[in-house]
């Protein structure tokens, strides 16, 4: 079993920075692959990052590449999503995920653990 807890959404405008943070607690959550899906009021949960136990492997959803960067400490907060030049279209909440394979599979049938989320608004 994994528990995951994000941390540090919030509000800010258009062309800011933010960075998110997942706390993982389990006997093997390090040995998972990490990821940060979102959902946007309306519409459906999709991929932003993911990056691989080993952090070998790294893939973005196009969205965000070169604005976003994913990186993970498997010794202190596994995962954090460093975010900048945000954009109003990146308002959503945030969720970090843990599974086996959403490096080579990034969807939401490849996660296997879920945390609760956390909220990012960009104003423009």
């Amino acid at each position: 079993q994994v528990q995951l807890v994000e941390s540090g959404g919030g509000l800010v405008q258009a062309g800011g920075s933010l960075r998110l943070s997942c706390a993982a607690s389990g006997r093997t959550f390090n040995t998972y692959t990490m990821a940060w899906f979102r959902q946007a009021p309306g519409k459906e949960r999709e991929f932003v990052a993911a990056i691989t136990w080993s952090g070998g492997s790294i893939r973005y959803a196009d969205s965000v590449k070169g604005r976003f960067t994913i990186s993970r400490d498997n010794a202190k907060n596994p995962v954090y999503l460093q975010m900048s030049s945000l954009k109003p279209e990146d308002t959503a909440v945030y969720y970090c995920a843990a599974g086996r394979s959403i490096v080579t599979v990034p969807s939401l049938t490849s996660v296997m653990y879920w945390g609760q989320g956390t909220q990012v608004t960009v104003s423009s």
